[in-house]
């Protein structure tokens, strides 16, 4: 089977290699000044005052999720037990902090449409126990967060946002995950830019950027500005060095991720414009089948990939679907995880179904995604639009 159409590409130029050359003649190769530039980069171009560069889009989930547990703001602080609402279409990292911090995980059914939340069903998931959202934007596709919104009104529920597949999209002239308490992000090969691995934290909140500083690095004070909101600090340095405050990680990036983020980021806003042109063309040229949904846009998708799914009533099967994509060499995933309750792992999860996931197992069955890219994909949508699904 040739993959013609893969679902990522590299990225990378002489330039990401020249700034990973000029790491190793510095000799310096753990979390050091250029990661802090690239935060502070990343900071300018999200709109957001903080961001805290990680190992993974997966640690930023497990960060987001651990800072809320240290607060001291009530409205904020989370204890073990507190319910959450998540979607039920996501990857696993989106959940397993959730399950590993004791949080009740409540899953929500999805838009067949839009793959973010069924907004109906959200509203009646919503109960005196929830302390928290998770919004997913999947596949580059930001939530209604207007609606999202109105649902948690006055209650005192965090929003926050996995973004990890969302990187440049918009809701209402606001980057996504910047909208929540806090956002993550994710730098993996096949994500909108590439750090070999990588992950960001985002926030507006002054306590919660000092307390996932510490979490970052061990939970010591090391890291922390004199003044902050999680321990008092001494001007003894050596007393300093080794000062363990919180229950913290190593979650540290390499110095040479963030100086390859640097680069990545100045030509995202190329990358982005390409991606939502390939999408343009993608959703004309399906046009012709019309027995398949397509992602509906909500605000400015960024467009990670794009889904397919059979609609209900057609005499196809993805396995045809799958048959006539690879037999043209179109690399193709489920989308995301499926219906992620489906899981086995699930089994360990204090958890509850809001109602019958009957989207999220549609396109668990049903859909399926083909990749798209920084690249002019003209070919691969011309093909599409010929297949004889």
């Amino acid at each position: 089977m040739s993959n013609k159409f893969p679902l990522s590409y590299d990225s990378w130029d002489h330039e990401e290699i020249e700034a990973i050359s000029q790491v190793v003649k510095d000799k310096f190769f753990t979390m050091s000044k250029k990661v802090k530039k690239f935060e502070e980069e990343f900071s300018n171009y999200i709109g957001s005052k903080y961001s805290i560069m990680v190992n993974s889009g997966s640690s930023a989930n497990l960060l987001m999720v651990a800072s809320l547990f240290y607060t001291k703001d009530y409205k904020k602080k989370l204890k073990r037990g507190d319910e959450v609402i998540v979607p039920a279409v996501s990857w696993s990292t989106s959940y397993y902090p959730l399950y590993q911090y004791g949080l009740k995980i409540k899953f929500v059914d999805i838009d067949i449409e839009t793959l973010n939340y069924d907004l109906k069903k959200l509203k009646s998931a919503v109960s005196n126990k929830t302390k928290v959202i998770l919004a997913v934007n999947l596949l580059g596709n930001p939530n209604n967060f207007t609606e999202i919104k109105k649902i948690i009104g006055d209650k005192d529920i965090s929003l926050i946002e996995d973004n990890c597949e969302s990187l440049g999209a918009e809701f209402e002239n606001k980057k996504t995950g910047t909208i929540g308490l806090l956002g993550t992000f994710s730098f993996f090969f096949s994500h909108h830019i590439s750090t070999m691995e990588g992950g960001m934290v985002v926030t507006n909140d002054q306590e919660l950027y000092h307390i996932l500083l510490s979490l970052r690095a061990h939970g010591w004070t090391r890291n922390l500005p004199k003044e902050n909101h999680v321990a008092p600090k001494s001007n003894d340095e050596f007393r300093e060095s080794f000062n363990f405050v919180l229950p913290g990680y190593n979650l540290r990036p390499l110095e040479m991720s963030g100086a390859i983020g640097s680069i990545q980021l100045k030509k995202f806003p190329k990358f982005l414009l390409q991606r939502i042109e390939n999408a343009k063309l993608f959703l004309e040229k399906m046009q012709k089948h019309d027995f398949i949904y397509t992602q509906k846009e909500i605000g400015l998708s960024s467009w990670f990939g794009f889904s397919i799914v059979l609609k209900p009533g057609s005499n196809r099967n993805r396995d045809q679907l799958m048959s006539i994509l690879y037999k043209k060499g179109f690399e193709c995933r489920p989308i995301v995880a499926g219906n992620f309750a489906n899981n086995k792992v699930v089994d360990f999860f204090d958890k509850e179904l809001q109602d019958e996931l009957i989207n999220a197992d549609w396109i668990d069955k049903n859909g399926l995604f083909i990749g798209n890219h920084h690249l002019n994909m003209k070919e691969a949508m011309n093909t599409l639009e010929k297949l004889d699904f």
